[in-house]
């Protein structure tokens, strides 16, 4: 393990450096370290990381949403309410409605099958999205029309939107029905979710007021508690519907709303620890693809994964639609909305593990997914946020027109 760890750093610093030099997005070096370590290439990470390659992985996204919950005010996503919400569950919705229409007739998929794809594809990447907009707001570069809050708003709740999606249509792939119950899970999943983090975020600042501890100690308290929620989701999800990863969101959102000079300094310190997450969630990412499954399929499957892009892109329009955003500030979003990764690498397998039609299929078209999209992604936003949004901003925020 010591060894893989190792190598982890080694090579994953010396391709993200090179990719860096080249003027390309770090995380395309990490993915392609990741890939060349994994089992599918040299196969030099030890059996016991990649046994436990999920779990570190959710260690990491904890850290991305509690970055971003002690970054985004309250203040800040009343003003950008409307957009955000439409933003949570539009996008992700017409790119499964894409894979619905287009399956069938690239793949010759079911129209359940299309159905579980989509739900696999249809979530964005925060690992590879978050980031990047709270460099953007700590740059006061976009934040004037609050573009960076709508996207990390919008993009922490579609991914619990399209989990609970993709969870109701593997249950009918599986049994041949529908269960009405699963519908009224995402609501409870995002209300019990957000209350339990702004119940825990105000028993901390309470305690932290109370009790002068170091921040390097209080950190440490918030990660342990943001890993209790995920592990009380995975333990009792089937009899109660609830989102961890928003109640750590809500968690940091709550702290720095009640306690923002507290709130600022964990920021940094939380950012010091990403410098190191960042590369073991993109190199175990990067593990888990399977090149050797990509030749099946072939152009059928880009073409696929590109037309379900030009849907999502739509309903990113949609969601903006009536805001004061000019086209190009639009595009951006876009952009943003267009990396794939955590939830690809996470769910991928699962319906070719469940022995679900098409299984391999849908796995090799989520590897090819991430292959595409999580560099493009990351490149386009890198590459127009100074075209596309401008200087940085000197006003302070204002809300956009509704």
């Amino acid at each position: 393990m010591l060894l893989t760890l190792s190598l982890i750093i080694l090579v994953g610093f010396s391709l993200s450096e090179i990719f860096y030099r080249l003027k390309l997005p770090r995380i395309i070096g990490m993915i392609l370290a990741g890939i060349l370590l994994g089992p599918y290439v040299f196969n030099l990470i030890a059996p016991e990381v990649l046994a436990i390659s999920v779990d570190l992985r959710q260690i990491a996204l904890i850290i991305i949403l509690l970055r971003a919950g002690l970054s985004l005010s309250f203040n800040d996503l009343k003003k950008v309410g409307r957009p955000a919400i439409l933003m949570s569950f539009i996008p992700a919705s017409l790119e499964i409605i894409g894979v619905l229409i287009l399956g069938p007739i690239f793949l010759g998929l079911t129209v359940i099958e299309s159905l579980v794809l989509g739900s696999i594809l249809a979530a964005v990447s925060p690992a590879i999205v978050v980031p990047r907009m709270l460099k953007l707001m700590e740059d006061k570069q976009g934040t004037k029309k609050s573009i960076p809050q709508i996207v990390l708003a919008g993009a922490s709740v579609d991914d619990i939107f399209v989990i609970v999606l993709f969870t109701s249509f593997v249950q009918v792939a599986q049994t041949g029905s529908y269960s009405l119950l699963s519908i009224l899970f995402l609501p409870i999943s995002i209300v019990l979710g957000i209350l339990v983090g702004i119940i825990f975020g105000y028993l901390f600042v309470i305690f932290f007021k109370k009790f002068h501890i170091r921040d390097t100690t209080k950190i440490l308290l918030i990660l342990s508690f943001s890993l209790f929620f995920l592990t009380i989701e995975h333990e009792f999800s089937n009899i109660v519907p609830y989102s961890g990863l928003l109640s750590a969101l809500s968690m940091g959102i709550t702290i720095l709303t009640r306690y923002q000079v507290v709130a600022e300094r964990l920021v940094k310190k939380y950012e010091k620890i990403w410098v190191f997450t960042e590369m073991l969630l993109f190199v175990l990412v990067g593990a888990a693809v399977d090149i050797t499954q990509i030749p099946n399929i072939g152009l059928m499957a880009i073409l696929l994964i590109i037309g379900a892009l030009v849907f999502r892109s739509i309903g990113v329009f949609i969601s903006l639609y009536k805001t004061n955003l000019e086209i190009k500030e639009r595009t951006f979003v876009a952009y943003a909305y267009i990396p794939k990764a955590t939830v690809q690498a996470s769910i991928g397998s699962i319906p070719l593990a469940l022995g679900i039609s098409n299984g391999n299929t849908m796995l090799t078209i989520a590897v090819l997914a991430i292959l595409l999209t999580a560099p493009l992604g990351a490149f386009l936003i890198d590459l127009s946020k100074n075209k596309f949004l401008g200087p940085k901003d000197i006003e302070d925020i204002q809300p956009i027109n509704l």
